[in-house]
This record gives C-alpha cells, sequence and structure tokens, in this order.
C-alpha cells in the first residue's frame, strides 16, 4: 500500500531554462473541505481546481496574509470562493443559483467575472491591504483563463494545469523568468516537457516524483515546501459583527424558538445566540471585531 501523498506547496526553479514553478497537491484538506457540503460533479471539479489554484498563487505571489478567488455570474453561479492563507490554510465554497450544476465551459457562464484579490496584513491589524484584479473569462476552463491573465498583466509567459476530483486537487505552475536569464532555448525546452504532462499523472504522481519524471533534464532546484490544510476564520466574534452590521430588526427577525442560529458555509459550525443577547449587541457601541465587508 502506497503512503498518502502530503498536502503540500512545492516551489522550485529550473536554472539553466530560466524557469520558476510551482507545484500543489491537495488530498485531506480538500477531503475535510467537501465534508462540509454537497456539490454536483462540475460545481465541485471547478471549486478543486480554483482551491489548487489560490495555493499556486499564493506560492507565486508570496502573499504575506491571505489569497482568494472569487468567480461570479449573472445567472447559475452566485459565488465560487477559493482562499489559501501565507500559514498554508485552505477554504473554499460554492453557491449556485437556482440551477443543477455549472457549464464544463467558463464562457458559457451569464457575464462570468473573477476576482483576484490579495489582503496583506497593514500598519491597523483592523484595515488589511488589498490588491484586487479583475480577470476576463477568455478561456474555457479555470487554468487557461490564469494563464491568459499572467500573459496580461506580468507580461510573462506561463503555462498552468489544474485538475480535480473527489479525493484530490492538484496544479503545476511554470513562468519564464524575467529578463535574459536562461538559456535561449529554455522556455521553449520547458513548455515542451510541460505538454507531456497529463491531468490523470498530474493528480496521482507525488510532486518530486513529478518534477523529476518531467524536468530531470533540467536539474530542477526545490528552492521551498509548505504543508497545506483546511482551516476556517470564522469566529462567534465576527459572527456577532456580522449580526451588528444587519441590524437589530434583522437579527432578532432571523430567530427561531428564542434564539439566532448562523451556521458556517465553509466548515458548518453552527453559532447561537440567544434573543437576550441579541440585545446585549446591540448595546454595545461596537462590535469586538469590525463588520467584515467581505467574505470571512
Amino acid at each position: 500500500m502506497t503512503d498518502p501523498m502530503p498536502d503540500l506547496i512545492t516551489r522550485f526553479l529550473l536554472p539553466h531554462a530560466g524557469v520558476r514553478g510551482v507545484h500543489v497537491q491537495l488530498h485531506d484538506s480538500w477531503t475535510t473541505l467537501l465534508s462540509h457540503a454537497e456539490y454536483p460533479p462540475v460545481a465541485q471539479r471547478l471549486l478543486g481546481e480554483a482551491c489548487a489554484a489560490a495555493a499556486l498563487l499564493s506560492a507565486h505571489a508570496k502573499v504575506d496574509g491571505r489569497l482568494s478567488l472569487q468567480l461570479r455570474a449573472d445567472a447559475g453561479l452566485r459565488l465560487l470562493f477559493a482562499e489559501c492563507t501565507a500559514a498554508g490554510q485552505l477554504r473554499g465554497i460554492v453557491q449556485l443559483d437556482e440551477t443543477m450544476d455549472l457549464p464544463s465551459d467558463l464562457r458559457s457562464l451569464e457575464r462570468p467575472m473573477l476576482a483576484i484579490t490579495i489582503e496583506n496584513p497593514g500598519l491597523d491589524p483592523r484595515e488589511p491591504l488589498r490588491y484586487q484584479s479583475l480577470v476576463e473569462l477568455s478561456g474555457a476552463s479555470l487554468d487557461e483563463v490564469l494563464e491568459d491573465y499572467f500573459r496580461q498583466s506580468e507580461q510573462l509567459p506561463s503555462r498552468l494545469l489544474l485538475v480535480a476530483g473527489s479525493g484530490y486537487a492538484s496544479g503545476l505552475m511554470l513562468q519564464k523568468l524575467p529578463g535574459d536569464e536562461g538559456d535561449q532555448d529554455g522556455w521553449v525546452r520547458a513548455c515542451a516537457l510541460f505538454d507531456t504532462l497529463g491531468t490523470d499523472e498530474l493528480a496521482t504522481t507525488p510532486g518530486p516524483l513529478l518534477l523529476h519524471r518531467l524536468f530531470h533534464e533540467e536539474a530542477p532546484q526545490v528552492l521551498a515546501e509548505k504543508a497545506l490544510a483546511f482551516g476556517c476564520s470564522c469566529s462567534r466574534e465576527r459572527v456577532a459583527a456580522m449580526l451588528q452590521s444587519l441590524g437589530e430588526d434583522e437579527a432578532r427577525a432571523a430567530a427561531q424558538d428564542g434564539q439566532t442560529e448562523i451556521q458556517c458555509g465553509f466548515c458548518g459550525r453552527r453559532y447561537t445566540f440567544p434573543l437576550t443577547e441579541i440585545g446585549v449587541l446591540f448595546e454595545q457601541p461596537s462590535a469586538n471585531a469590525p463588520a467584515p465587508d467581505r467574505l470571512q
């Protein structure tokens, strides 16, 4: 019996080719994430690919806080959200809008928009620094969309391959180093090797073995590895702040049997607030935590 593959981000370098890369493999974290909700097949696959992509991009951008991908459409898809933090915590969710599943071709969505958001710590911990890029969905799949994004935003040739199933989500990204790094044909060689990789091999092959199989002639150098795990940042304080942002009337209107119950869509944890406690919340001049202006 083979040992289970760890959930891991691996940053590597192909020094002779002048190419950098990131490999991500998810198993336990992805299985844990899926244990909190049931999604139809295409939505589940796309969420897994988005989680792998969030991890890839967090390593590529060297994020100090968190990086998220948010995909919305005017119909069918209310929200697909995937996030990876600098500490290696992953979470994600899909919210469909009265539809059985998503189309396999992202271009079939109605007016879709993908946002990539990086949130880093600011001088005031209550006011993080946020940078957001809006990405046009010009490709059929998420990896095609992200390849186009990097070509346009960073003007650096990039290759991505993403794959996800019920027990795994994986991704591989290559990018040419800026300037004249590497020999003249390095990027061409790296892409030719990348093109030999199939989704089945990406899904089932541990990172070190995969890098050796693909790039052993380029003498790949592992720069860093980081473990990944499912994690949710919800808390009672955040939920209380959310209730305060709704206003006392709406918070009380949501109550049943004398209490308001809120369930986190990411981890399934339930938070219960008796009506007497709702009153106390609105007697305070401010919440213990600032009201979130985005998904927490």
